[in-house]
């Protein structure tokens, strides 16, 4: 129990004393949506309203050019050798500025390496596909939105750009002749990009991670050579040549769409992170640990295809569960787990109006329900924990089951169910309290003070302590905790969740979770979290934590305790 409580005391001292900088520390994690529905530059214009009401922080557009003979030209194809104009696209601009994001503010215009027919030892088709990139640069700028998202895959057989023996002239040059010139048309690339726009976020579905079997060699190219996007790392590497401090690049590693454990995605993360460094130039490592950023993407599909139908080889189980809660539990962990952005990427329904005709008309949501709310939850879960417990109180479902949580009772059940009644000078009724050898403070009911009447825990005095309650918790299950503290003169508190098996034994320490006040000290301030019952788990266990008080004058007081289990 000891080692238990000073680990709840380092983190009240860290967290407390983070607290005196008013800047937000947090790691900004977005939800960008992208698939077939993308939309092109007007109808992300006129339906930019319904899509803010969706749970995602972007999305991926689509610029269609107009040519001098009124003929279309979309940026995605922008690997082929053909002479463009920035004029052209000069309506797509119009529609974006005349959007006012509010809720999307990390929007991508989207480029793809297709047709991908042109070979890298062609200085003049190369001199074209370096301007359509400085037009999607260009776009980005003017329009003040986000960045490129680049597509290296592949959809014209039989041209891939990045494969080495579908080179025009594969038989004339040698693997290495054509990664030395892919890292030069890298850099011709990046230097356009930053000409246009220095400050520029590219986000590709995937890059390194695609050739991670690469890695581990002292000398990747041989294993390169055989692999279809065998020159991208030589690309990449070019980027990095001359990018700036102010270009962020993504890898979104597509390889995650069959991704179903916490496992595959942080060994995902820890192989972008590390070993895809070995396939860039030593030079260049420490600016690819500084710009490169590890995302995912979620394949929608997966979660809606029969396993037993054409698409099955993409199929997500749900491991006992609904699939819509592998859904939730996968992006929660690959924000977690990622450095800004995971893709949602769907193909067969739609989140918004859209010609594609291979679209169905149903909706994501109508197809899937409950994705919509899975996706805001794995988001922003405190935000989708109180809409739910909203929703459970109009529909008079809402269970508080902390015992005693408004600290006016003289008796209240234990844990085991048996009554137990206050004892004078002792806590209140239905709570245990532990403290520090080296501390000793009182904890005791205040029945006169209290948030929203007479009543409340106060804790006097304590160095290092909290007030005690456990509940019965089985593992999957997801859990609201709420509180209100006030505190006068020195010291802090907070709420920590813990975790126990049914037989009462601590475990999965580094899943506790803290949750502090952000309100002045001398007044009421709520503290909310919400957590997810790990594996093994039999007690969910909620400590009211005091910290660092000097003496009886130092109090702190808890009220209006709450803990609800989410649908």
């Amino acid at each position: 129990m000891r080692k238990v409580i000073q680990l709840f005391a380092i983190g009240v001292v860290l967290a407390s004393s983070l607290a005196v900088s008013a800047e937000d520390m947090r790691r900004p994690k977005k939800l960008i949506a992208t698939g077939w529905d993308a939309p092109d530059t007007q109808r992300l214009r006129q339906n930019l309203a319904e899509m803010e009401k969706r749970p995602f922080d972007g999305v991926v557009f689509v610029a269609v050019g107009q040519t001098a003979e009124a003929k279309p030209c979309a940026l995605r194809g922008a690997f082929v050798d053909q002479p463009w104009q920035k004029a052209w696209f000069q309506s797509c601009v119009d529609d974006l500025k005349a959007c006012r994001f509010e809720k999307c503010t990390d929007n991508f215009v989207s480029l793809g390496a297709n047709p991908g027919n042109v070979d890298w030892f062609d200085d003049a088709g190369w001199k074209n596909v370096v301007d359509h990139w400085r037009i999607a640069a260009w776009i980005v700028k003017q329009a003040g939105v986000k960045g490129i998202l680049f597509d290296p895959e592949p959809y014209t057989p039989p041209y891939a750009q990045f494969r080495y023996h579908s080179q025009a002239h594969a038989d004339r040059h040698s693997f290495d002749d054509y990664y030395a010139k892919a890292r030069q048309r890298g850099r011709e690339v990046m230097q356009a990009i930053v000409e246009e726009s220095s400050e520029i976020t590219i986000f590709s579905y995937f890059a390194n991670s695609i050739t991670a079997t690469a890695t581990g060699r002292s000398d990747p190219r041989p294993a390169l050579e055989s692999l279809g996007y065998g020159l991208y790392p030589a690309m990449v590497d070019g980027w990095l040549d001359v990018a700036p401090p102010t270009v962020t690049l993504v890898d979104g590693c597509e390889s995650a769409y069959r991704f179903n454990s916490e496992r595959e995605f942080l060994e995902a993360g820890l192989k972008i992170r590390g070993d895809c460094q070995e396939l860039v130039s030593p030079e260049n490592r420490a600016k690819y640990r500084a710009a490169v950023q590890v995302g995912f993407g979620i394949y929608l599909d997966a979660y809606w295809n029969p396993k037993d139908s054409e698409w099955g080889n993409w199929y997500i189980d749900g491991l006992g569960e609904p699939r819509v809660d592998r859904l939730r539990a996968n992006v929660q962990t690959a924000l977690r787990v990622a450095d800004e952005y995971v893709w949602i990427y769907g193909e067969k329904f739609r989140w918004w109006p859209t010609p594609h005709g291979g679209v169905k008309p149903e909706s994501w949501p109508e197809a899937l329900p409950g994705c919509e709310e899975a996706l805001r939850f794995a988001r922003d879960p405190e935000g989708a924990a109180r809409r739910q417990i909203a929703q459970l109180e109009q529909s008079g479902d809402l269970a508080n089951l902390a015992r005693n949580g408004r600290f006016e009772a003289e008796t209240a059940k234990g844990f085991e169910g048996s009554d137990e009644k206050h004892r004078q000078g002792g806590p209140p009724a239905g709570w245990h309290t532990w403290q520090e050898e080296r501390s000793q403070g009182s904890f005791t009911w205040d029945r006169q003070q209290g948030a929203g009447g007479p009543g409340s825990a106060r804790a006097a005095g304590v160095l290092g302590g909290c007030f005690i309650q456990s509940y019965p918790a089985m593992p999957g299950e997801r859990y609201a905790v709420r509180a209100v503290r006030r505190i006068q003169g020195a010291g802090t508190a907070a709420i920590r969740v813990r975790w126990q098996t049914p037989q009462g034994v601590w475990t999965a320490e580094s899943l506790d979770q803290l949750a502090f006040a952000d309100g002045p000290a001398d007044q009421w301030s709520e503290m909310f979290t919400v957590v997810k019952t790990p594996e093994e788990v039999g007690r969910l266990v909620l400590l009211l934590g005091v910290q660092n008080q000097r003496s009886e004058a130092d109090a702190a007081w808890y009220d209006d305790v709450e803990v609800y289990r989410l649908p």
